[in-house]
């Protein structure tokens, strides 16, 4: 797991929903994880005996579907606060998720402090050394500036250890804590001796509590501020820490590796993660070669560290294949055969053998799920993005391997359409197909505007927006996992309050699209669903051709920052528009696709 993944994909998770989940994992034979739900109510005794008053808590947590970027000292106040009724039933979770893990023999990674304070703290002990951080990715000091104690400063032992002896009283302990300090901000200060002091001074909390800690830690800090981390800050920071007493997670190692430059991480224990998804996106992504690879490269790496692979995914459900790839490759001595292994796959899946399938797949390997060099898997697809004239449709693979991999699944679905696992992958493959066809419309649309084209852009803007965008969203529903009623529900369901409910959804809501107040991190988390698509970016598209349309007929030059004012009130728009979605699909899926295909298929 990834700390990210806890907002978004398991924010609004049941118990129910957590079982299936830990089952899987124990399946797939992973045996260490994290268990952060309920940490927050700990956190809440642990102030309220500290001296804070409930106004002080309610101003430092966030809303639940934030609460990730809360627990990493980036963001504070933001869509909460936290009412009493959440607090009860994390807990009540947390319980069942650590009972359950252990019960299958895996290893609970618990939270740990970092330094990372309310700004309350103060008020009880004014002569506290803490330093106000900056801003984190275009929030300001309304949601953000969180204060760090000084390493040095006693108060930093006193909280951090009272935090883990008060959460191992309440969920027990198989000695392993997760704490990140500066993830995606930078130190206040680069001397090696001060960053070895802040490293130590965390594990020396965690000690306290548990003298038989281990901290596992997050690398993805030095490939993220490389100007920042040299080698010698790397070094004091792995090195505040007894060696052995530490497990860094290589976050990005299938394509920004750090054991390479860092001999190993300077001796300290390190899992090879691959990270592969960011924001929780749907679109069809791998880099099958590097993870195939990656590891045993690794292992063999001069005095190498590494002790296990791991997936750290910002979100799931989406892209299995190259999940059961890579928890295939922990048990193996040496590369698969990708081919074979894919045709394989398509036949476990699906229950049975079908050459159309297994051709279907192989050609997805070699295309979407083979990107190589640097690939950052961030779906800049025009269709999830806000639209400009200046757009990203580059692809790193061939899209007819995509749009024939859909007419083969198509073919196989007379023998295959009973098989829930295929009818998933028809919708994905569907959607992928559609996507790319969202950004040739979009070049259409952009180069008819140019050339002052008007009847050319008002067909290829009426097709998208009355009848590509529609159609791609009538597929989405038609299949429970990709509705955006179903992440909607879910948020209300851990409500006990109509009150509470508006404010859950509009959590579940800003997440996917305006991530934050004012877009601060705008479709970052963008998602592929059912009612999004025509409500959200569909209203988009449709606002942005109807701009253009307006600009050829009356001879005013587009303007791009007024059409980002007029559509950030269609994007707030969607995030208070109270309309229900339904958390159950709707039509056949296998009819949408073929319907689909007949009209659009190049």
């Amino acid at each position: 797991q990834n700390v990210c993944a806890q907002s978004y994909s398991f924010a609004w998770w049941d118990w129910a929903r957590w079982e299936r989940e830990i089952d899987w994992m124990a399946l797939s034979g992973i045996n260490l994880a994290p268990a952060f739900a309920g940490q927050e109510a700990v956190w809440q005794r642990v102030y309220h005996n500290l001296g804070l008053n409930q106004s002080e808590i309610d101003k430092h947590f966030t809303g639940p579907a934030f609460l990730a970027w809360n627990r990493m000292g980036n963001l504070r106040r933001w869509a909460g606060p936290l009412p009493p009724s959440w607090h009860l039933k994390q807990l009540y979770l947390q319980y069942r998720i650590v009972e359950r893990m252990r019960s299958l023999g895996m290893t609970t990674v618990l939270p740990a402090f970092a330094g990372h304070v309310p700004q309350g703290i103060l008020r009880v002990f004014p002569r506290v050394n803490a330093t106000r951080l900056g801003g984190w990715s275009h929030f300001d000091c309304t949601y953000s500036c969180i204060y760090l104690l000084d390493p040095e400063d006693s108060m930093f032992q006193v909280i951090g250890t009272l935090f883990l002896k008060e959460l191992i009283k309440e969920f027990g302990t198989d000695h392993v804590y997760s704490a990140d300090v500066f993830n995606e901000m930078t130190p206040l200060s680069s001397d090696p001796a001060y960053l070895s002091r802040v490293s130590n001074a965390v594990f020396r909390s965690m000690t306290g509590a548990d003298p038989k800690a281990l901290w596992l830690m997050q690398g993805w800090l030095f490939q993220h501020q490389p100007d920042f981390w040299h080698p010698a800050q790397v070094r004091a920071l792995l090195h505040g820490v007894p060696l052995g007493r530490m497990i860094v997670l290589d976050l990005f190692a299938e394509s920004k590796p750090v054991y390479q430059w860092t001999e190993s991480f300077y001796g300290q224990p390190f899992i090879w993660c691959m990270l592969h998804n960011f924001g929780g996106n749907h679109g069809l992504f791998g880099t099958v070669e590097a993870i195939n690879h990656g590891p045993f490269v690794a292992r063999r790496f001069p005095n190498s560290t590494m002790v296990g692979t791991g997936l750290v995914p910002e979100g799931i459900e989406q892209n299995d294949m190259v999940y059961e790839l890579m928890n295939e490759l922990g048990w193996r001595q040496e590369p698969l055969n990708l081919s074979s292994w894919v045709s394989r796959y398509a036949e476990r899946r699906y229950g049975a053998p079908n050459a159309a399938a297994a051709a279907a797949w192989r050609l997805l390997l070699r295309s979407v799920y083979n990107c190589t060099g640097v690939c950052v898997n961030h779906n800049r697809s025009p269709l999830v993005r806000r639209p400009s004239l200046h757009m990203d449709t580059e692809l790193w693979y061939n899209a007819s391997d995509v749009y024939e991999a859909w007419r083969l699944l198509l073919s196989a679905s007379a023998e295959l359409g009973s098989s829930p696992a295929f009818r998933y992958d028809l919708v994905d493959v569907t959607r992928q197909a559609a996507q790319q066809l969202v950004s040739n419309y979009y070049l259409d649309i952009r180069s008819a505007f140019q050339s002052h084209a008007l009847p050319e852009l008002l067909t290829a803007g009426g097709v998208l927006v009355y009848d590509l965008l529609p159609e791609l969203d009538s597929l989405l529903s038609s299949h429970s996992l990709f509705l955006l009623g179903r992440w909607l529900e879910s948020a209300r369901a851990m409500a006990t309050s109509d009150r509470e409910a508006e404010q859950y959804e509009l959590n579940a809501r800003n997440q996917v699209t305006l991530w934050g107040p004012n877009g601060n991190i705008l479709d970052y988390a963008n998602k592929q669903l059912g009612g999004l698509v025509l409500d959200y970016y569909g209203v988009r598209w449709s606002l942005f051709v109807s701009v253009l349309v307006e600009s050829l007929n009356s001879g005013r030059p587009f303007h791009q920052d007024e059409f980002n004012q007029a559509v950030f009130q269609v994007e707030r728009g969607f995030v208070y528009n109270r309309k229900r979605y339904p958390a159950v699909p709707a039509g056949d899926t296998l009819e949408i696709s073929r319907k689909l295909f007949l009209k659009y298929y190049p």
